[in-house]
């Protein structure tokens, strides 16, 4: 590969592109709503919400020190990373927290690489994302719904028009603020009917002796303010 060739991809992926449209973007938001709010249409999409959240935990847990032994993704949308460590401590508190707000602040990240005009850079770096957490994937759905979810901005990437990219791209920051709002609701609702009872906030709670209930309206504000944040950012106010 020339030095030419390099110099266009560097210049590609860490420049800057135009932002798009108003319209555009109010456009992505309203179907990254749509993959939200019907039931039907959320029952798939929480698929891509349950990559971000239990990545989330993998990606906290390596950074804490703690050994991630693998990741799971069910056809239920549900999901499990196990990581081994000292089980108390700062930690293991910082892992059990990631998921719930990952989904939330990878969006509010991305709204800065839009509003920043790095459109490119995003796509890519989700899916450098995407395949480093593919190779600590344990099961044959999690692999197929990380390949695909994968596959998707790799195509994007590179047989798309600059257009076409910004669409994906808000849709996909768009869907991740909102769709992390939604998971905290439903755990919510859960656990007012007896269910859930070893969640994360659960399980934050017998580490910290902080109430679950705490920590769940911790999730709520985190994901609330990331939403109101990235949305501002994206919208350009």
């Amino acid at each position: 590969m020339d030095t030419d060739h390099l110099t266009d991809i560097w210049s590609r992926v860490f420049g800057t592109q135009p932002a798009p449209s108003l319209w555009l973007v109010i456009v992505t938001a309203v179907l990254a709503l749509g993959a939200v709010v019907p039931r039907t249409a959320w029952r798939l999409s929480r698929n891509a919400v349950t990559i971000a959240h239990e990545g989330g935990h993998g990606l906290i847990a390596l950074v804490t020190g703690r050994r991630l032994d693998g990741i799971r993704l069910h056809s239920d949308t549900s999901g499990l990373t196990v990581s081994r460590g000292k089980p108390t401590g700062l930690g293991m508190v910082l892992t059990a927290a990631a998921g719930y707000v990952a989904p939330s602040l990878l969006g509010l990240a991305g709204a800065a690489l839009l509003a920043a005009g790095h459109t490119t850079a995003l796509l890519w770096g989700a899916t450098a994302l995407l395949l480093a957490m593919l190779v600590m994937i344990r099961n044959a759905y999690g692999v197929l719904t990380v390949v695909l979810t994968g596959a998707a901005f790799v195509l994007v990437s590179w047989l798309t028009t600059a257009d076409v990219q910004a669409a994906f791209a808000y849709a996909v920051v768009w869907f991740l603020l909102l769709g992390g709002v939604r998971p905290p609701f439903e755990l919510q609702g859960k656990r007012r009917r007896g269910g859930a009872e070893d969640s994360d906030p659960d399980q934050l709670a017998r580490l910290t002796n902080v109430p679950a209930a705490l920590w769940l309206g911790l999730f709520h504000v985190v994901t609330l303010c990331s939403l109101i944040g990235g949305g501002r950012w994206l919208l350009g106010l």
